[in-house]
């Protein structure tokens, strides 16, 4: 049996106060979590278990104080404060409430994405115990929105336990609510594995209504109205034959989140049909329509007007990918699945969901289909030209759509008053389409050119960029401040 030996403080709380709107939810709270304690939170509903919860997570953003981990090198992570420092936490277990989990992963998807997050790599027959402790091992490949709701909380609870299981420094295990919808049988085997891990050193902060549970804690905070008070648990007294700590590697959160998303989208692609679709469509459209069209052949103003129409039109299908909401958003708000992501990936959760949601692969592919589409009317030569440049602005829309993807997720985020507002923020992404029509339209005329000045194909698409940067940094940044 894997022993830490660790038996200091484990996390620590400063005078958190925690706000819902308008509302104070916690206030002036004052805590230290031990190595090998379990530590339940007991309340009325809406007393702030679970903000107390999310608020160690890193979740929620604090009016007043700082939350803090103990690192495996024994250094202390500001998690969060109210100034806005925050970190990563180090290796944890996380059960939120509302589960956290997309129901377009499978079972077993999950739960190797919660312990592959941070670095742990278990052996396949520890991965089939586990699953067989829970009884879901026979589910393992099934996707998650076909299981019933006390085996989707088994997987929620389970994600949030097996990661503590198998590290091997002390760590912490936050589960909030985990015996709801629970079974006896699933009763039993968390009660025992919660003994099991606290008996190992880890520490466990558990927000439940579950008397059984709240009588083997080895401490108790009661939240009633704002105020606190603390009481002594019997501790826990089951036990359980759990598989030992396993080998670690540097983690890569980011390449879990994109590795995850990656292995969704692959079995059920709604992002790339949602995005291709309407693109498909407005070349279709934008063929009708330059059907009509006669473009001269010299270098008139109305050659001008029509190379600017052509220009638009070749760009508008790779531009409607870039704007399109991606289907990640949505299923990141699945379930909750979202605030997992984000107490799994600290301060890089918003950018790293803005770059993996966008729309990186299309633009290049379609912009360049587009063209062979409408350029029938376009000479030789400056069609050669145009091809040779076609990638620059091409690649600029996939900045566009990093920044579009920054929108959609911070309107996401907020409530559905302002969302309405927050949207019209896309509007401004038609600035940088409008510079990317003048650099093209400008090397279908008077060829590429790398002067700087304003008006030149180089720094129209500069421009470009710089405002979708623009756009995606006060979207991902601002929010968290």
């Amino acid at each position: 049996m894997t022993r830490v030996h660790r038996r200091g403080d484990m996390l620590r709380i400063s005078n958190l106060e925690v706000h819902r709107g308008s509302r104070v939810v916690l206030s002036g709270l004052e805590l230290q979590v031990a190595a090998g304690e379990v530590l339940a939170l007991e309340g009325k509903n809406g007393s702030g278990k679970t903000s107390l919860i999310e608020s160690c997570a890193g979740i929620l953003p604090l009016t007043s104080g700082k939350i803090e981990w103990m690192s495996p090198n024994g250094k202390w992570l500001t998690v969060r404060d109210s100034e806005g420092r925050r970190e990563r936490p180090p290796l944890m277990g996380l059960t939120l409430q509302s589960d956290g989990i997309c129901g377009e992963e499978t079972v077993e998807e999950r739960l190797m994405t919660s312990i592959g997050i941070f670095g742990l790599d278990p052996p396949e027959q520890d991965i089939t115990s586990i699953l067989s402790d829970w009884g879901l091992e026979h589910r393992r490949g099934d996707r998650v929105s076909q299981l019933s709701g006390g085996l989707k909380r088994r997987l929620s609870v389970l994600s949030g336990l097996a990661p503590v299981v198998l590290s091997s420094n002390p760590s912490v295990a936050l589960l909030d609510e985990p015996s709801e919808g629970l079974d006896s049988a699933a009763r039993k085997t968390l009660s025992s594995w919660i003994g099991e891990l606290s008996s190992r050193g880890h520490a466990i902060i558990v927000a439940t209504h579950d008397q059984e549970l709240i009588t083997e804690s080895t401490r108790v905070i009661s939240i009633d109205s704002g105020s606190f008070s603390e009481s002594r648990g019997k501790g826990p007294t089951g036990s359980a034959k759990l598989p030992d700590a396993c080998s670690m590697h540097d983690p890569s959160p980011i390449l879990s989140l994109a590795k995850w998303a990656l292995n969704v989208e692959r079995r059920n692609p709604i992002d790339t049909i949602g995005r291709l679709t309407p693109a498909i469509l407005a070349l279709l459209l934008s063929f009708t329509i330059l059907g009509g069209i006669d473009i001269p052949q010299d270098a008139s103003v109305s050659t001008h007007i029509g190379y600017d129409l052509i220009a638009a039109l070749v760009l508008v299908p790779a531009f409607i990918t870039a704007v399109v909401s991606p289907a990640l958003v949505r299923r990141l708000s699945d379930e909750g699945c979202g605030r997992w992501w984000t107490a799994m990936l600290g301060p890089m959760a918003r950018p790293a969901n803005s770059v993996i949601s966008a729309s990186i692969i299309l633009p290049i592919p379609l912009t360049y289909v587009s063209w062979f589409v409408l350029s029938g009317s376009i000479p030789e030569e400056t069609s050669d030209e145009v091809l040779r440049w076609l990638w620059l602005p091409a690649i600029v829309i996939i900045d566009v759509s990093c920044a579009a993807s920054a929108l959609h997720l911070l309107v996401a985020d907020l409530r559905r008053s302002s969302a309405v507002a927050a949207s019209l923020l896309l509007a401004v992404l038609v600035w940088p389409f409008l510079e990317l029509m003048d650099a093209l339209s400008v090397i279908m005329t008077s060829g590429m050119s790398f002067d700087l000045e304003i008006g030149s194909p180089l720094s129209s698409c500069i421009i470009a960029s710089l405002t979708a940067a623009m756009v995606w940094t006060v979207a991902v940044f601002l929010p968290e401040y």
